[in-house]
């Protein structure tokens, strides 16, 4: 896959159906991310005051739209250079993606557009597993907390601007009602949400067709060559400091899950006191941004990914884990007959292993009154139909009860040079 589609590609977004009248909305598919071990710091600290801190939550998403195991953040938006900003709640936080992208139907403020080396306004269509988010790119400040990226390109999301191009395809992501957020906030492991394949010429094979160049509001937008200056790129690897890589930490939950649940994303790795590895274990990477996961303990090895931005544990299939799948609107869910537990083994960059237990419940039998779980699960996209995808999908489950880090291309950590993940 193209690294436009390793970082954007694996992020659960479309609606399912609720397990019970009145109950969450679970979004099936496959996302990216997790951690199951409790060998890094501790998750649970919801206190967010210091500057590289920012509160996040895990809630029924905007607008209560019942978004089961959505993690959530607040954005503040500003016309570069200036004062003249705005505030927007509940963007998705994703560590599989880069990139802040909002609703465009949201934005009040006159941003400036981004243009190409021939003046041509830039506009995104951006890969997810679920569906395509189009929309023009956009100047602005970013603030997260108490820290600041001036000047970077964002994604709008929606066709206010420029109609979706028949050449950017899959299910459009252009509303709130296609999204379920009123955006996302791409905190993974690269510097660009595409990188030196979006900077190829327009007319090579081997540019993704990820950046668009557009002249009218209902055509005439296509394939365009974007040097990475000019993508969408990590807002935390653009802070003057703390910007090297994120942390989740989020509390333990109980089995029958939560309402609600507070947490922290704190910018760093071992740039303050906050922030330091401890004893973490940390997980190699591939080219394509993946690790390994053997499953069961001292069994078979598979690729796998860790996302914040996936709702569930998405790993393998019924036929290799044994456990039922759950039918109708859940159908993408496991369902067993009881809670089961399970382990697994993440490979660690030395080559060791670290485990992880986990637990798989009954999809169809989760609290009704809860949007926080972390033993919600399904099988993974791709597996075993093809091999070059992710077996194992550690997504916000993996997330409850510890420190996850995300360590970010080129940039140094106490660790090493990113990308890498640790927990």
């Amino acid at each position: 896959m193209t690294r436009a589609l390793t970082t954007t590609a694996i992020l659960a977004l479309l609606y399912g159906c609720s397990g019970e009248s009145g109950g969450p909305v679970f979004h099936s598919g496959g996302g990216t991310s997790g951690n199951l071990g409790q060998t890094g710091g501790t998750g649970g600290d919801t206190g967010a005051t210091e500057p590289n801190v920012l509160a996040v939550v895990v809630d029924p998403g905007p607008q209560d739209i019942g978004y089961t195991n959505g993690l959530f953040a607040t954005v503040t938006l500003c016309v570069p250079g200036t004062s003249n900003c705005q505030t927007i709640d509940h963007l998705l936080v994703d560590t599989g993606s880069t990139g802040v992208r909002v609703l465009e139907s949201l934005i009040t403020l006159p941003l400036p557009i981004v243009r190409d080396s021939s003046g041509q306004a830039l506009a995104e269509c951006t890969p997810f597993v679920d569906g395509t988010a189009w929309g023009p790119v956009k100047m602005a400040d970013v603030q997260l907390g108490g820290e600041a990226a001036a000047g970077l390109p964002i994604q709008l999301i929606g066709e206010k601007t420029y109609a979706m191009p028949t050449g950017c395809t899959g299910t459009a992501i252009t509303d709130f009602q296609t999204l379920a957020a009123n955006g996302i906030l791409g905190v993974g492991l690269y510097l660009q949400d595409c990188g030196a394949a979006c900077a190829r010429p327009a007319t090579s094979r081997s540019n993704p067709g990820v950046y668009y160049a557009c002249t009218g509001p209902t055509s005439g937008c296509s394939v365009a060559s974007v040097p990475t200056v000019q993508q969408v790129p990590n807002p935390v690897a653009y802070f003057p400091v703390d910007n090297n890589g994120v942390i989740i930490q989020l509390p333990s939950i109980s089995e029958s899950g939560a309402p609600s649940v507070p947490g922290l994303l704190v910018f760093g790795i071992g740039t303050q006191a906050n922030n330091g590895l401890g004893s973490a274990a940390v997980l190699a990477l591939d080219g394509s941004g993946f690790t390994a996961t053997a499953f069961p303990v001292g069994g078979t090895a598979y690729t796998s990914i860790l996302d914040s931005g996936s709702n569930g544990l998405f790993f393998l299939d019924a036929t290799t884990t044994g456990l039922n799948m759950c039918t109708g609107g859940l159908k993408d869910f496991y369902c067993p007959t009881a809670t089961t537990a399970l382990s697994a083994t993440m490979v660690t960059a030395s080559g060791s292993g670290a485990r992880v237990d986990f637990s798989v419940a009954n999809a169809s039998r989760l609290n009704a009154n809860a949007f926080a779980f972390s033993n919600l699960a399904g099988a993974m996209p791709g597996f075993p139909g093809d091999p070059t995808l992710p077996a194992f999908d550690w997504g916000l489950p993996f997330y409850f009860g510890r420190s996850v880090y995300t360590a970010i291309e080129s940039r140094n950590t106490p660790a090493g040079v990113g990308p890498y993940i640790a927990f």
